[in-house]
C-alpha cells in the first residue's frame, strides 16, 4: 500500500471554503487504477492546515495517476481558481510506503 499526503496552509477564515471545494470534488481520481481512499484532514489545532491523504494499492498506480491527463486537467483548473491567494498555494507532498499493519 502507498499513501500520499499533500499538506497546505490556507488563511483560517478560508478553511471552510477550501473544505467545501474538496467536498464537491470531481472524484475522477476515485476511478484511477489502484485508488483506495481519499481523505481531507484538518489539523485540530491549526484550522487553516489541511492535508489531502490519498491511498493507493502501489506506488506505480500513484505515479500512473500523476502522469495522467485527468491529473493534469484537475491541477490546471486549480491554477485558474478565482481566489489567487488560494490558487497560488503550493502543498508539501510526502509519500509513504506502508510497511506494517
Amino acid at each position: 500500500m502507498f499513501i500520499v499526503h499533500s499538506t497546505f496552509l490556507v488563511p483560517a477564515e478560508k478553511a471552510e471554503e477550501v473544505i467545501s471545494i474538496y467536498r464537491s470534488r470531481s472524484k475522477s481520481v476515485d476511478k484511477a487504477k489502484g485508488f483506495r481512499h481519499f481523505r481531507l484532514l484538518q489539523n485540530d489545532k491549526k484550522e487553516g492546515e489541511l492535508t489531502v491523504q490519498i491511498e493507493w494499492d502501489t506506488k506505480e498506480d500513484y505515479l500512473a495517476w500523476v502522469r495522467s491527463d485527468e491529473f493534469k486537467q484537475i491541477h490546471e483548473l486549480e491554477k485558474k481558481y478565482p481566489d489567487q491567494e488560494l490558487a497560488s498555494i503550493i502543498p508539501i507532498v510526502k509519500q509513504y510506503e506502508v510497511v506494517a499493519l
